[in-house]
């Protein structure tokens, strides 16, 4: 047989099983809506795509762990190759973890990889929410959208601390001290509820069989399960863009996904393995060997938790003992639970925030093109105020290295990052939205004026004037296409009364949204370059407006 013949004969076969699959899923029409897709060409969106491929890559390495990892607490005597820890009694599950890092071939690097991959995904799912925040990317339609990403965000905490708490080792075993502090603290059910997890009294004899069927079994499947769901979201809403000429509220500009963007991703998820490849292959992280079998009676100093459960940890160690007292003879830890309850407001408040947002401004539109942040500047100004109270939390974790770092008493971190706890954030929401009204200006007197030359001319009256370069089309469409929502005053209700709830939203929209910069109008612009002779020959101000006609 020729090979003409050969290939003649494969392409049959190809159509044959492409057809028979044809006729039995349709999936040619699935895969013609799915390829139609249009995606937006810009770097921001690349960040949820980090966080997808590192899940990827946590699947596949974790499925690698579980066909050598042991989930059991029988004591056995190490005799492994490690040998500061030869003649110790262990735990079946740290023993399994030692053989891993150190008999499995490839076993280390993959465990390596687990663990990187764990903190790359979190934090590109937390990157990821902060772009969608501040560009104003979860308004109507995607209000859901954004709370199944909060849900994410809880769930993927959640995966990663059942995984680095499953090898039995120190520094896992305090992290399940403190959890056990925190469900113990709870009023009234606290203890039972430690009870219940631990098998017994801590630390039982059944927390890492649990929290093995917890972290490879039950939130990866929601994971997944949201994960799922996430992209559909995303595919039915279709994707936002950025402000530009031709973006509108009604279409998206980008490429398709088949061919251009499939292969952009597929490349793009290469380059993430590659690079939690190398940082496996050269930096060590959670060296469980050096920190030996979990003990309860030693505390290691200096052993921080992944980065992010550290905000976790720095609430406990920088909140006062007083906060604890008594009601009717039951102890109300608030020094403890103020954990649970700050955490637990803090992802409340962010999945609620569409509905708050969209409250505050009477606004029930659909938004599909994003915000530049400082044409927000009061919602910019919350986000990097909670950025900073959440780092102050998360700094608080690392005292006591940071004490040692700068020579100062461990006390005086305390009384600091307390101080920074309260104050931070005021200072950050003051300072950021001075900083967007700021730059909003700047943008107001670029699309006026020009950018300067520094070319200084003198008119023919005596007058000297610098020639200014008119902005092109899409730089005063990138400058101008925003909108400053107006802070509406209270509105009277169908009884024609105005409620105490509708004055509460007036008075917050006030303080919130009546400092605004308004964008340029045309008339505005018209007016300027009418105003300025000095301008670069050659450039006709009515080109550099053509944003402005919306």
């Amino acid at each position: 047989m020729s090979t003409t013949q050969q290939t003649n004969r494969a392409t049959a076969i190809v159509g044959d099983v492409a057809q028979w699959t044809e006729d039995r899923t349709s999936a040619s029409k699935a895969v013609r809506e799915f390829g139609r897709k249009i995606f937006p060409s810009h770097w921001s969106f690349m960040l949820g795509e980090v966080a997808l491929y590192s899940f990827v890559i946590l699947v596949l390495t974790g499925t690698f762990l579980t066909f050598w990892f042991k989930p059991a607490m029988a004591e056995v005597i190490y005799n492994g190759p490690w040998t500061p820890l030869r003649g110790v009694t262990i735990s079946e599950a740290y023993q399994s973890t030692l053989e891993i890092s150190f008999e499995v071939r490839g076993g280390l690097f993959i465990r390596q990889m687990h663990h990187w991959a764990a903190l790359l995904f979190m934090a590109g799912l937390s990157i990821h929410a902060l772009r969608v925040f501040f560009t104003g990317a979860f308004r109507k339609p995607r209000e859901l959208n954004w709370v199944i990403g909060i849900v994410l965000s809880m769930v993927g905490l959640g995966a990663g601390f059942t995984g680095y708490s499953l090898p039995d080792d120190l520094l896992s075993g305090n992290g399940l001290r403190i959890i056990d502090g925190l469900l113990k603290s709870i009023p009234l059910v606290g203890t039972y509820i430690s009870f219940f997890l631990f098998g017994g009294e801590f630390p039982g004899i059944d927390i890492v069989s649990r929290l093995y069927s917890l972290h490879i079994m039950i939130l990866p499947a929601v994971l997944i399960a949201l994960i799922g769901v996430h992209m559909m979201f995303l595919v039915i809403h279709k994707h936002t863009h950025w402000a530009g000429p031709g973006h509108t509220e009604k279409n998206v500009v980008g490429e398709p996904v088949l061919p251009s963007f499939a292969a952009k991703a597929g490349g793009f998820f290469f380059m993430i393995f590659a690079v939690i490849a190398f940082i496996s292959a050269l930096f060590t992280t959670n060296p469980i060997w050096n920190y030996g079998p979990y003990d309860p009676s030693p505390v290691s100093a200096g052993t921080q938790p992944d980065w992010y459960v550290g905000w976790a940890d720095g609430i406990l160690r920088i909140m006062p003992g007083w906060m604890e007292f008594y009601i009717f003879g039951y102890p109300i830890s608030l020094n403890i639970n103020i954990a649970i309850i700050i955490m637990m407001g803090f992802w409340g408040i962010a999945a609620i925030w569409p509905w708050i947002e969209s409250w505050l401004l009477k606004d029930k539109r659909e938004h599909h093109i994003l915000d530049r942040p400082r044409n927000a500047p009061t919602r910019t100004a919350l986000g990097v105020a909670a950025v900073v109270w959440y780092a102050v939390m998360w700094a608080g974790a690392s005292g006591d290295l940071v004490a040692v770092f700068f020579h100062m008493s461990l006390n005086d971190m305390i009384y600091i990052f307390r101080v920074l706890f309260i104050v931070g954030p005021f200072i950050a929401f003051f300072l950021t939205r001075r900083i967007c009204i700021s730059l909003q200006r700047k943008d107001r007197e670029l699309v006026l004026h020009g950018h300067e030359s520094g070319h200084i001319i003198r008119l023919p009256h005596g007058e000297f004037q610098e020639r200014h370069i008119p902005l092109t089309p899409h730089e005063s469409w990138k400058l101008t296409a925003f909108e400053a929502p107006p802070a509406i005053p209270a509105q009277p209700g169908a009884k024609g009364k105005v409620s105490g709830l509708e004055r509460v939203r007036a008075a917050m929209a006030k303080y919130f949204y009546e400092e605004r910069v308004t964008p340029v109008t045309k008339a505005e612009l018209d007016a300027a370059h009418g105003d300025h002779h000095g301008e670069v020959e050659g450039d006709d101000h009515r080109d550099h407006s053509a944003g402005l006609e919306k």
